[in-house]
């Protein structure tokens, strides 16, 4: 009997003594879960979106540069000689909803997108333990064609890709999946799908309040040996995060040239291995429009 009792009474307090400090107060407070902020500090892990969410009014301005291939050598200066910059604008309809339309200079790129934010972390008694979105991207390749003497349609330049946002912060420590489906209308050959699924990981380190270590990777579902006529890789990029108040620098180092969803998940043909390595940086300036929203 002694030891039932005392098993117990370990069992009935465990759950107590497991409870962090964030989850007694807001019992004492009885203001019930409380969301986790700051997963990530852009919108952009570094290629590939985050589940960082605008408020409503806000609006991002972002510039996205890649030099060339550092194996290129030094008559082209390392890939400093070569550069791809990508242009965006990114907004938020509302707290759950952003948008965004951007032009990059590799295969002449329009891309638009929306991001709906379906579910946040919380801290605290009954919190919901993930954050979730949806993102819904559109991209339309702006190359002359290679035969205009053939029929060409409009529609053999678009490309589209559905994401799943899936991200949890432990302390200092953010991750992130991303299931993705890419759809291409037009493929190179035959031998390439127009359907590429994906996943992608993701993550995060806070070194100090402005500093941080980032790192994605797209693992890309492809037949093996592959059946393309160039050799494909996974898009493997590593960043480091400064923030400087409105503004959030990001150094990169890639070995994908693209910088949308269209592009580096299904055309990344440079190798780590091979050296086939991109320098370049991201620059987000957030502006508040709305004179109600608070950051």
């Amino acid at each position: 009997m002694k030891y039932t009792l005392l098993l117990s009474f370990i069992l009935l307090t465990f759950p107590l003594n497991a409870q962090n400090l964030n989850d007694l107060m807001a019992a004492e407070s009885n203001d019930g879960p409380q969301s986790v902020e700051a997963l990530f500090k852009a919108t952009r892990v570094i290629n590939g979106h985050s589940v960082k969410q605008l408020k409503k009014g806000e609006l991002d301005f972002r510039i996205s540069h890649r030099f060339g291939r550092v194996n290129s050598g030094p008559y082209e200066f390392f890939g400093l000689d070569q550069s791809n910059i990508h242009l965006s604008l990114e907004y938020g309809l509302l707290d759950k909803l952003m948008v965004g339309i951007g032009r990059g200079t590799f295969e002449k790129t329009i891309d638009a997108f929306a991001r709906y934010n379906i579910a946040n972390q919380q801290t605290g008694v009954g919190a919901f333990p993930i954050t979730i979105s949806y993102l819904s991207t559109i991209e339309t390749i702006g190359l002359k064609w290679s035969d205009p003497t053939r029929t060409n349609y409009f529609s053999s330049r678009l490309s589209f890709t559905h994401q799943l946002l899936l991200a949890r912060k432990f302390s200092k420590l953010s991750v992130q999946l991303m299931p993705t489906l890419v759809h291409r209308n037009l493929t190179p050959t035959v031998m390439d799908p127009n359907d590429l699924f994906a996943m992608g990981f993701a993550g995060r380190y806070k070194l100090t309040n402005r500093l941080a270590v980032t790192g994605e990777y797209y693992y890309v579902v492809r037949p093996i040996p592959q059946r393309t006529t160039t050799k494909f890789y996974n898009p493997l990029s590593l960043g480091f995060d400064i923030e400087t108040g409105g503004h959030v620098f990001q150094i990169v180092i890639t070995n994908s040239q693209g910088m949308r969803e269209g592009s580096f998940i299904g055309k990344t043909n440079g190798s780590w291995l091979n050296g086939d390595i991109h320098i370049g940086f991201n620059i987000s300036r957030v502006f508040t429009l709305d004179s109600k929203t608070k950051r």
